[in-house]
């Protein structure tokens, strides 16, 4: 996904969906946020599980001022000690050092993610504790630019996507897996744009949706 494709994907789902057009005449187009690929963006990952994005970012910046370098060899140096002293969980220090060992042994090839479809990216990254559905999506979303990525455990898109349709409640992720089937082969575009709406509403919209 690169900027091009992206504004052309918005031109065809904002020409076929009322919704989205509606966020893009109220809000404009969002910025084409991406991630770099690699361990230091799944390590953020980690730490934005159910906390604030703020929050995981004061933890990520204490860690990385700590270790001087987000690599998995410079991670595994730290002890857990050291880590819960910069705001991260003893759970996800368990989970933080399980990736890290993965991709120091080599059994986690970041590299070779970018070559294989969508669901080996995802059953690779899901073998690891700490990392599930929502994780894996928003890496091949975000990091990978994959066109077609709906993650349905986000719960900002939950809420984005009850706006945008004027539904009473928020859907759950088996009603939120049903709703995305009309942006098709688009999804992941549906979803920045449906962030944008959602962030915009809130006044946050130079924050970045991941």
């Amino acid at each position: 996904m690169d900027d091009d494709l992206f504004r052309r994907t918005v031109a065809t789902l904002t020409a076929a969906d009322p919704a989205l057009a509606a966020i893009t005449r109220a809000h404009g187009i969002p910025p084409l946020w991406l991630r770099d690929p690699g361990f230091a963006s799944l390590v953020l990952f980690i730490l934005e599980q159910q906390v604030s994005l703020a929050s995981a970012a004061a933890a990520y910046r204490k860690v990385l001022a700590r270790i001087g370098t987000m690599s998995p060899r410079a991670l595994l140096a730290a002890t857990p000690e050291e880590l819960r002293a910069d705001g991260v969980s003893r759970q996800k220090d368990r989970y933080l050092r399980a990736l890290a060992e993965a991709v120091e042994s080599g059994s986690l090839d970041l590299e070779a993610l970018a070559g294989m479809p969508d669901d080996e990216v995802r059953a690779r990254l899901t073998s690891l504790p700490g990392i599930g559905r929502w994780t894996a999506d928003v890496y091949l979303l975000a990091c990978l630019g994959r066109p077609d990525l709906w993650p349905v455990g986000d719960r900002a898109l939950q809420v984005a996507v009850a706006e945008a349709l004027g539904l009473e409640e928020v859907p759950d992720q088996a009603r939120l897996e049903e709703l995305g089937e009309r942006w098709r082969p688009h999804r992941s575009t549906a979803a920045r744009l449906l962030w944008h709406g959602y962030l915009s509403r809130r006044g946050r919209v130079e924050t970045p949706p991941l």
